[in-house]
């Protein structure tokens, strides 16, 4: 939560602008905060989540409930997420605008299994595979800024220009263009790889060392968790 409240603070009043968000002739939004908005918005809708999940796991007396109402609120997390990135105000085009196709397909797996969490709370698979989605997501992120927006790591042929108030990745010709987006879709391939590898890797270390023992229970109190509410347990409970 901390972490999502100074990334919105961040976006918004720690930008290499100096200036502040809001126009100051008649406090509309100023156009070269528009993509600080967005990502600010996506930040404000996982920090919702995370803030309801915690209240409806203290003081929620009903497992089902507290499952259903928390998945919704993070495939809703991820739903705006989702159009806020396929509605961007950036280029779409080019490089840029890949990366931002791949990870489309990412957010979009990762809120399909949200939404079937709701109906198979026991579903190993079902988390198994939206915990992997999520660091996928995250690591693919990470990619993205240091290509994107960090000065030499530009695609061979392709350089970062400032195009209106916005730095953006442009190639020299069609071919470097070609290129360009086809390590996109390698690196993508090579993520998808080795992202679920490691994960699969990992579980079966921890389960050579766990066995069987792990069991999973819910944050709430006890007095909260009635005993025959734990059929209704969320396996990432």
């Amino acid at each position: 939560m901390a972490s999502g409240i100074f990334f919105i603070a961040m976006e918004l009043f720690m930008t290499p602008h100096h200036d502040h968000p809001f126009d100051s002739h008649d406090g509309t939004i100023q156009s070269n905060y528009l993509h600080n908005f967005e990502h600010s918005s996506m930040a404000l809708s996982f920090l919702i989540y995370a803030t309801f999940a915690i209240i409806l796991d203290r003081f929620s007396s009903s497992t089902k409930v507290q499952n259903e109402l928390s998945h919704l609120l993070a495939a809703i997390a991820f739903a705006q997420q989702f159009l806020l990135i396929h509605l961007h105000s950036r280029d779409h085009m080019g490089v840029e605008g890949q990366y931002h196709y791949l990870l489309q397909i990412l957010i979009m797996i990762c809120f399909v299994t949200t939404l079937m969490g709701i109906g198979f709370p026991m579903s190993f698979l079902v988390c198994f595979v939206r915990s992997v989605c999520i660091i996928f997501q995250g690591l693919w992120l990470i990619c993205m800024g240091f290509v994107l927006f960090t000065p030499g790591y530009e695609p061979k042929g392709c350089s970062t220009k400032l195009e209106g108030d916005q730095f953006v990745v442009r190639c020299s010709d069609e071919k470097a263009l070609h290129r360009a987006v086809s390590l996109v879709n390698l690196q993508f391939s090579w993520f998808l790889i080795c992202v679920p590898g490691f994960a699969v890797s990992f579980y079966l270390i921890m389960a050579r060392f766990y066995g069987e023992k792990v069991e999973y229970v819910s944050l709430m109190k006890e007095e909260h968790c009635p005993e025959d509410g734990l059929k209704n347990f969320d396996v990432e409970s």
